[in-house]
C-alpha cells in the first residue's frame, strides 16, 4: 500500500472545510475556486490537483460523509435502534457545520436525496411486510416514511441548534424506530 502524504490530506482537508465554511456564508453557485483557494490557503493549481471543479469538490466530500456514516451503520448493525443511534448523533453532531450548510443548502440538494437514498438501503432490511406490526403494507410506503421522518428530524435538530445531546436524541428516535419497525 502506498503511503499517503500527510501534506496531500492536509490541504485536502483545509479545501474541503473550506468550502462547507464558505457554503455556511453564500450560495455555492456563487463559491468561486478562488474563494476556495482562499479561504483554504492553498493554490489553485493544488485544489485542480485533487478535483477536477467545484461540483467534483462537493461530490467527494458527500460521498466521505455517506461512507463514514455506512461504516458506523456497519460497526452497529448488531445494536439496538438505541444504541445504534448514538454514534449517529455524535458523528451529526462533530459535523454540525457540514450538516447544517448541506441540509439547509440550496447548492447542495443533492446531499438531501443520497443521505435519503442511503437511509433507504440501511433501513431496507429492518421492514418486515410478511408478519407483525407492518404485515400487509407496503414496504416502500414504510421506507419512505421511516427515512423522510429521520432525516426530517436530524433537520429539526441541527436547525434548532442541537437543544438535546446525542444520547437522548439517541434514545428518543431509537423508540420510535422500534415502535414502526
Amino acid at each position: 500500500m502506498a503511503k499517503v502524504d500527510r501534506r496531500i490530506l492536509k490541504s485536502q482537508q483545509a479545501i474541503k472545510n473550506a468550502v462547507v465554511e464558505l457554503m455556511s456564508e453564500k450560495s455555492f453557485d456563487d463559491i468561486k475556486i478562488q474563494d476556495i483557494s482562499d479561504k483554504a490557503n492553498v493554490s489553485r493549481g493544488t485544489i485542480y490537483l485533487h478535483y477536477l471543479d467545484k461540483y467534483d469538490l462537493l461530490d467527494k466530500l458527500i460521498a466521505d460523509h455517506i461512507n463514514e456514516m455506512q461504516a458506523i451503520c456497519e460497526s452497529a448493525s448488531e445494536l439496538d435502534f438505541i444504541d445504534a443511534n448514538l454514534p449517529w448523533f455524535e458523528y451529526i453532531e462533530s459535523h454540525y457545520l457540514f450538516f447544517s450548510t448541506m441540509l439547509a443548502s440550496k447548492g447542495a440538494p443533492s446531499f438531501r436525496s443520497q443521505f435519503l437514498k442511503f437511509l433507504i438501503e440501511e433501513f431496507k432490511d429492518e421492514v418486515d411486510v410478511a408478519k407483525g406490526k407492518n404485515q400487509g403494507l407496503n414496504e416502500d410506503v414504510i421506507l419512505q416514511f421511516i427515512v423522510t421522518s429521520y432525516v426530517g428530524i436530524v433537520e429539526w435538530w441541527i436547525t434548532n441548534g442541537m437543544p438535546y445531546p446525542p444520547r437522548v436524541m439517541a434514545e428518543q428516535v431509537g423508540f420510535l424506530l422500534e415502535r414502526n419497525l
